[in-house]
């Protein structure tokens, strides 16, 4: 049997969100899955080692930069052409598009499961998963996303760089956005008060723009300086085995909130301007919202008011 899910979302975040729907519909029909997804998911570079996943398809849409292959109406035949070769037996749509219905009406995949036609807005991207998979197949699904890999190159790694000696911790300093970036002084003060009470490394973890290489070089280049290890130099697949040989994650909510999280690491999670449950989803992450909150969403625009002391209790809290 050869099955199809359709997961259209951009980010990493989103694709890590999905794993768990996708394992399941895998373990339901004995059968791995062909993913279609965009390029902006990276998810070749962390789900090479997934046994549940046969092969990753890429959906070429429009981005800033240039026009995708499969847009518009021409874009959708190149699709329809390229999914008619697998000879697809079911397909799985992780959206309410009609789009990728009739696409997949075209592509001759005799059996269609979809969320509910032209009803996009307010779903909440976990429970409607949820939701979808008990509808149509009957099967429960826990939100606990998990990225597997190679066990020899995680103990290469340990071997590598790391000691027993200190408390390793990722801080996943990077973000998406300008509000969901701590700053570096609120970091600064959480290394402070760990490194007066444990030996630490700390593996900092960010993209390569303008905004996050500041945050990184204000860390860098203090006190702390010489107890950290940058990983902006790295491409994802190579900080995979980094970060699993972590014993905490403190991060953003960001990409490395949610690969460490899936990694296996208890990721405290610094939510500062999206949707809590970006930071709570899954049962390793540990959310740390702004001081005079009790929720944050879209615009709650904290970033200042997160406690680095709050940060040091849960990661306390957490190696004990």
């Amino acid at each position: 049997m050869k099955i199809l899910t359709i997961q259209n979302r951009m980010g990493i975040g989103d694709m890590i969100i999905f794993l768990p729907f996708i394992e399941a519909i895998s373990k339901k029909f004995n059968s791995k899955i062909h993913l279609l997804v965009k390029e902006s998911s990276k998810a070749s570079d962390y789900l090479k080692d997934n046994k549940f996943i046969e092969e990753i398809i890429i959906l070429d849409r429009e981005n800033k930069t240039r026009k995708g292959e499969h847009d518009g109406i021409f874009g959708s035949i190149k699709l329809i052409k390229c999914l008619k070769k697998f000879n697809f037996d079911k397909v799985f749509i992780f959206n309410s598009s009609l789009r990728y219905n009739l696409i997949s009406k075209f592509s001759s995949i005799k059996d269609i499961y979809q969320y509910p036609l032209y009803k996009k807005k307010n779903q909440q991207i976990i429970e409607t998963a949820k939701s979808f998979l008990k509808k149509e197949i009957n099967v429960e699904v826990a939100s606990d996303p998990k990225i597997y890999l190679n066990e020899d190159v995680i103990k290469k790694c340990k071997e590598k760089h790391f000691s027993n000696k200190y408390k390793n911790i990722l801080l996943g300093i990077g973000g998406s956005g300008p509000t969901k970036r701590i700053p570096a002084k609120i970091f600064l003060n959480f290394m402070k008060l760990c490194n007066e009470n444990f030996k630490c490394k700390f593996y900092l973890a960010t993209g390569n723009s303008e905004e996050e290489q500041k945050i990184l070089e204000e860390i860098i280049n203090t006190e702390f300086g010489s107890l950290c290890k940058r990983l902006d130099h790295m491409k994802i697949y190579e900080t995979l085995p980094v970060i699993k040989n972590c014993d905490v994650a403190i991060c953003n909510d960001s990409s490395f909130s949610h690969l460490s999280a899936a990694l296996g690491l208890s990721t405290i999670v610094l939510m500062a301007d999206t949707p809590l449950i970006y930071g709570s989803y899954s049962p390793r992450m540990y959310p740390v919202i702004p001081e005079d909150k009790t929720d944050v969403s879209h615009n709650t625009l904290g970033k200042e008011k997160i406690s680095p002391i709050e940060i040091f209790n849960k990661f306390k809290s957490l190696i004990n």
